[in-house]
C-alpha cells in the first residue's frame, strides 16, 4: 500500500472522524434512546448489539497483515469479553444465519478492515462514560461490563497508539476511500443492530 492524504495537514484519524461525524452522532442518539442503562434487561440488549458487531470483525484480530501494521492487535479484541458479560447476565447473544462481514478463511481487504477497526477502537475510547453508567446497575470490569474496561496503559494512550499506526500507513487514493467506506459501513451496521435489537 502506498498512500497519500488528500489533506496532508489532517491526520487520517481526524479525516475519518470528520467523514463519519453525522452518522456517529445519529448512532449515539439511537443507542441512548434505547435507554441501555435503565435496567439490566435494557443493558443486556446493548450487550447483544456489541456482541453482534464484534462478531462481524472478530476475524480481523487474527489477520497477519493487520497484525503487522497495528500495535497489540490481539490485545484489542473484545468479542470474548462481551460474551462473558452476556453470560454474567444470563443473556444469550443474537443468533445469525449468515456469515459475519469478515471471516478467518478469507484475507480481509486491509483498507476496508481499517475503517471497521477505527469504529471499534473509537467506541472503546468513549467507554469510560458507559462503564460509569453500568456501575449504576451494579456492573463492573469484572462482572457484566468487562468489555468496557480500560486498557492497562489507559484509554488515551491505547487510542493514540492505534491512530498513530493508522496515520503512518501509505495508502493510495482508492485505498483511502475504502478506509472511509469501511468506517461508514461499520457505523451503519451498528445502527442497524440497534434498530433491530432495541425495537
Amino acid at each position: 500500500m502506498t498512500i497519500t492524504l488528500d489533506h496532508p495537514a489532517e491526520s487520517r484519524a481526524k479525516a475519518l472522524k470528520s467523514a463519519t461525524h453525522e452518522t456517529h452522532e445519529r448512532l449515539d442518539k439511537a443507542i441512548m434512546a434505547g435507554e441501555p442503562f435503565a435496567s439490566r434487561a435494557r443493558y443486556a440488549l446493548f450487550l447483544k448489539v456489541q456482541h453482534a458487531f464484534h462478531r462481524e470483525i472478530d476475524a480481523l484480530y487474527f489477520d497477519p497483515a493487520l497484525d503487522a501494521v497495528l500495535p497489540d492487535l490481539a490485545g484489542r479484541r473484545r468479542f470474548d469479553l462481551i460474551g462473558q458479560d452476556l453470560a454474567d447476565l444470563d443473556a444469550a447473544p443474537v443468533a445469525f444465519d449468515s456469515a459475519p462481514a469478515f471471516v478467518r478463511s478469507e484475507a480481509a481487504d486491509i483498507p476496508t478492515a481499517l475503517g471497521w477497526l477505527y469504529v471499534a477502537e473509537g467506541s472503546n475510547l468513549g467507554a469510560a462514560f458507559l462503564l460509569k453508567a453500568a456501575a449504576g446497575l451494579g456492573l463492573s470490569e469484572t462482572f457484566g461490563a468487562r468489555h468496557l474496561a480500560a486498557a492497562p496503559e489507559g484509554r488515551g494512550l491505547h487510542w493514540r497508539t492505534f491512530t498513530a499506526a493508522l496515520d503512518a500507513l501509505d495508502l493510495s487514493a482508492s485505498e483511502e476511500a475504502r478506509v472511509i467506506a469501511g468506517a461508514q459501513a461499520a457505523f451503519a451496521r451498528v445502527h442497524g443492530l440497534v434498530g433491530e435489537t432495541f425495537r
